[in-house]
């Protein structure tokens, strides 16, 4: 195939899939099941393209999955997941072993599988999947508190899945010095993606790039080095991502949004191109076998491994039963538990091509039945809270020259800023607020200019004061035009703009 028809595919398939996300909202479908739909519509099926390589797919999916990872992590907001750590923890932790426990006892009686079979498939089926999660849930409306825990648990749990599957695809031998070996490759690579993100962080403050794209590629740079470091240190490369990611994402970066939105379209694009992947991969001729067993495994799941899991999980957190019953359900399968089933293939488990075909159909039912019926199971379950209030948006650029920075303020819904005069802001000396942007139109503000919802301020500040500027403006935020008034500069009697 020449490189101009493979890039025109390529285009071709790229346009599809971001028009897909249209269509799937429009349909109430999620839009992960349209991207594999592509992918099987170009197999060997129906237009004929013969795709087989297991090993390459694996490595591909993995790559993917990093780059998910990483806008997972980046676009999750601290404060926001911080009251759900405890749980999240649990359900990335604990769940795991007990669902692939669970899991593996009933699919041993039912399936007749082997007893390491059998917990090798419960460890596939219990990884939830962060693509799923990211693109389902931030839709729903649910709670802080349940959403930071699903994505706290989707962009954690991988790791310690991704070890129990290696070890149950090989015919080693599981001795006590086995959970000793987990623990260290789940603790490095916490710590090593922690130091990253810190130093990588640290010295994108610190940087003057002659472009502001160069920021977005360091970042992702810093994330994907991460993902490296930690499989050289054999430790866990997946877990050192997220974190890394998660550092980074919170962190005073410059150009945050532009980082952001970097993040967000390669993870978009890491999505498309992992489910047209495994749609190309699959064997439509195959997948009748499977279905019986995967709806099996899928009610095994259902009624079952994730119930029990989410329960033992949630013990210790006091969560009431609405919302346990709500992260049941809400444990979205996706591209993950393939790409597991796909490394239990290349190290040549026991019927592990079946286990692929198993793990593909039970997605796509799990994935109609769950990601379509999450909105309104969330309303049931009351559970939805139909106005949240997001947190503002405060982007940097530096001014190199200047030794200033310029802090872009985007006034969400429900900001507590709106109706403050600027004179209220009490912005520290060296900062002031020098453009506003209202309705498509800028102006100069003054001190008795007073802040509206979707408002933009440009705000100028001295490299000295520019972390107490954005701290002020993000406690007005919270607290409104009273909060820590005493703390304000006593020397600034007209601060935040000119008067």
């Amino acid at each position: 195939m020449s490189l101009e028809v493979l890039l025109g595919i390529v285009a071709a398939v790229l346009l599809v899939g971001v028009l897909a996300v249209r269509v799937s909202v429009r349909l109430g479908l999620p839009s992960l099941l349209l991207y594999l739909g592509i992918g099987i519509l170009l197999g060997e099926a129906v237009l004929g393209v013969h795709f087989s390589d297991a090993a390459l797919t694996e490595n591909l999916g993995l790559a993917a999955l990093v780059l998910i990872l990483i806008e997972g992590g980046i676009t999750t907001r601290w404060q926001a997941v911080r009251p759900s750590l405890g749980i999240g923890i649990g359900l990335s932790t604990i769940a795991v072993v007990v669902s692939i426990l669970v899991a593996g006892t009933a699919l041993h009686f039912l399936l007749g599988l082997d007893w390491r079979i059998a917990f090798l498939w419960g460890a596939i089926l219990s990884s939830t999947d962060a693509a799923a999660v990211f693109s389902v849930l931030r839709g729903v409306g649910v709670s802080p508190r349940l959403a930071g825990a699903l994505e706290l648990e989707s962009g954690m749990n991988d790791a310690p899945v991704v070890l129990a599957v290696l070890l149950l695809a090989s015919t080693d031998p599981l001795t006590w010095v086995t959970p000793v070996l987990v623990l260290y490759e789940l603790l490095a690579g916490a710590a090593i993606g922690f130091a990253l993100g810190v130093a990588g962080a640290w010295a994108l403050r610190r940087a003057a790039l002659p472009s502001t794209g160069l920021y977005p590629l360091a970042a992702m740079g810093v994330a994907v080095l991460a993902f490296a470091g930690g499989q050289l240190a054999h430790a866990s490369g997946l877990l050192a991502t997220y974190v890394c990611a998660l550092v980074l994402g919170n962190a005073k970066l410059p150009h945050r949004g532009g980082v952001l939105s970097f993040a967000e379209g390669t993870g978009w694009l890491a999505q498309i191109g992992l489910f047209v992947l495994l749609g190309l991969y699959a064997s439509p001729a195959r997948l009748l076998d499977a279905v019986v067993p995967a709806l099996i495994s899928a009610g095994v799941l259902l009624v079952l491994a994730r119930p029990l899991s989410v329960m033992a999980a949630a013990l210790p957190f006091r969560v009431p039963w609405r919302e346990q019953a709500f992260l049941s359900w809400a444990g979205l399968r996706g591209a993950v538990p393939i790409v597991l089933a796909l490394i239990a293939l290349v190290e040549g488990a026991p019927g592990a091509q079946h286990l692929v075909d198993v793990v593909f159909v039970l997605v796509v039912i799990l994935t109609l039945l769950q990601g379509t019926t999450l909105p309104w199971v969330a309303r049931r379950l009351r559970v939805v809270r139909s106005v949240e209030a997001r947190e503002v948006e405060v982007d940097a650029a530096p001014l190199d020259e200047l030794g200033a920075d310029l802090l872009q303020v985007r006034v969400p819904e429900g900001s507590r800023l709106r109706g403050v005069y600027l004179r209220e802001l009490r912005l520290p000396a060296g900062a002031t607020v020098s453009l506003v942007v209202r309705d498509e139109k800028a102006f100069t503000p003054h001190g008795q200019t007073r802040i509206r919802e979707n408002d933009q301020l440009l705000v100028v500040a001295t490299a000295e004061v520019r972390d107490r500027t954005e701290e002020r403006l993000r406690a007005v935020d919270r607290g409104g035009a009273l909060v820590r008034w005493r703390e304000a500069d006593p020397g600034r009697e007209t601060p935040g703009a000119p008067a």
